[in-house]
């Protein structure tokens, strides 16, 4: 890859110079007298803009060809534009000149509309290309983009920032497919028993929008077999615990498979358990991996379910509860779920919930290291959560992650942290310090190991 960038270095200057040349035509032509290389550069600048990127061949998929290419684009149109500046400088001001006054204002008017329309043309090709194939751009940086893009110098420094941003792209999931076609063989995430993911309080298994992001895909592709808990949004943790219960019987008995691996998110480790204890779902699980699930609940929820007068708590619920009526929820209860998520709920419950003794149990929680790190809206509650609960992932504090006979508790250095969308890749962000999919990839490649 470095080489490849190192010699798609050399070719950006070579096709820069090649648009500079074309984009000031006009201009060199009087200068010079003569137009014989006049149209083999505007040939060249053509091709430049339309020809498949040769030097990013080694790309594993064409969206990410298309997309380096786009940055290609950017970039020679980044060079050449600042040569074009300074030649048209030079001639405004009279260093450059090629008759009388009333000649140069002509030609320099006319050589810096074509100019522009050249320019104009090769930085529309790379940045809609970027713009509707990069997935890490998000809604954030592509208005930052058009909004900038109308300030002089600050849309140039910005776009050098978007470039960076895509390149990263490329280069992370390039090595992903590299590495994903180096152990494909060996199906290290094909389990005994399928996976199957259960989704947190508010949110549900849509098909068009996948709650676990991009990790489902990325599971399949090395090997893993994925069902999803396709429960309520909002409910009672035995209300949801009823619905895993009947789901997880009617996978066992149409697949035949005997069993289930649950990777459990939030508020749905705690309806598994429920369902293990209570409704006899045990025989029908080989192993429970919860995942910043607050098993002794959030304090601050208790705090908000006191102080919020019941006037104003029940429009939010009826608001809420309609809201899902609409895209699926046949009974949501909004009061139900958010009471179960409760500190002093949660100690009421401690009992009804399986306690892990008889399959694999393990647990993981996170830590977002500043309220800026995380992403809306699983952030806001921030502050709040750390008052009441101390650290804690953006909604769930750290001392509520921990149940099983394995815990771990993960962050990353510096400022950003890991949020609790982060850990079901909700906002499908790459960032250094964790890979999402690749945690997920290893921790069902263990549940593998270990023959389940």
């Amino acid at each position: 890859m470095k080489g490849m960038f190192r010699f798609n270095y050399i070719t950006r200057i070579l096709f820069s110079i090649i648009l500079f040349l074309a984009a000031n035509a006009r201009a060199l032509t009087a200068l010079s007298g003569s137009s014989g290389w006049l149209i083999p550069s505007f040939v060249l600048a053509v091709a430049i803009n339309v020809m498949p990127s040769l030097v990013n061949w080694r790309l594993k998929s064409k969206s990410l060809r298309e997309m380096a290419n786009g940055c290609e684009l950017l970039e020679i149109f980044l060079i050449s534009t600042a040569l074009s500046v300074v030649f048209n400088v030079a001639g405004w001001t009279g260093l450059l000149s090629v008759g009388s006054l009333k000649e140069d204002w002509r030609l320099w008017l006319t050589a810096a509309l074509l100019c522009i329309l050249v320019e104009a043309v090769t930085f529309w090709n790379g940045i809609i290309r970027i713009y509707i194939l990069s997935a890490q751009l998000g809604i954030k940086w592509r208005l930052v983009g058009a909004f900038c893009g109308m300030i002089p110098l600050v849309h140039l420094i910005v776009l050098r920032m978007l470039i960076r941003r895509v390149r990263a792209e490329i280069q992370v999931e390039n090595d992903k497919i590299l590495l994903n076609e180096s152990r494909c063989e060996q199906k290290i995430c094909h389990t005994k028993y399928p996976i199957l993911l259960v989704h947190g309080v508010f949110f549900r298994d849509f098909t068009h929008f996948n709650y676990w992001g991009r990790i489902p895909k990325e599971l399949e592709k090395n090997g893993a077999i994925i069902y999803y808990g396709n429960h309520a949004s909002a409910a009672s943790v035995a209300d949801s615990a009823r619905e895993l219960d009947a789901r997880i019987r009617n996978i066992v008995e149409e697949s035949g498979c005997g069993k289930v691996n649950i990777i459990a998110h939030s508020k749905g480790g705690l309806d598994c358990r429920y369902a293990l204890a209570q409704l006899g779902t045990l025989p029908y699980v080989a192993s429970l991996t919860t995942m910043n699930t607050p098993h002794k609940g959030c304090e601050f929820a208790d705090y908000l379910l006191e102080k919020i007068p019941e006037k104003q708590k029940k429009l939010v619920a009826d608001a809420y509860n309609a809201a899902l009526k609409k895209i699926g929820d046949d009974n949501p209860d909004f009061i139900a779920a958010v009471s179960d998520l409760t500190h002093s709920r949660c100690e009421e419950m401690s009992s009804l919930l399986y306690s892990g003794e008889d399959i694999f149990c393990q647990s993981f929680g996170s830590k977002l290291n500043k309220y800026s790190g995380g992403r809306f809206p699983l952030n806001l509650s921030y502050h709040l959560v750390k008052y009441f609960d101390g650290d804690n992932d953006g909604l769930v504090g750290q001392d509520s992650f921990q149940w099983g006979e394995n815990y771990q508790y993960i962050t990353t250095k510096g400022t950003r942290g890991i949020s609790h969308g982060d850990m079901i890749d909700l906002n499908r962000e790459n960032f250094d310090g964790f890979d999402v999919r690749e945690f997920y990839v290893q921790l069902v490649s263990n549940l593998k190991e270990r023959g389940l």
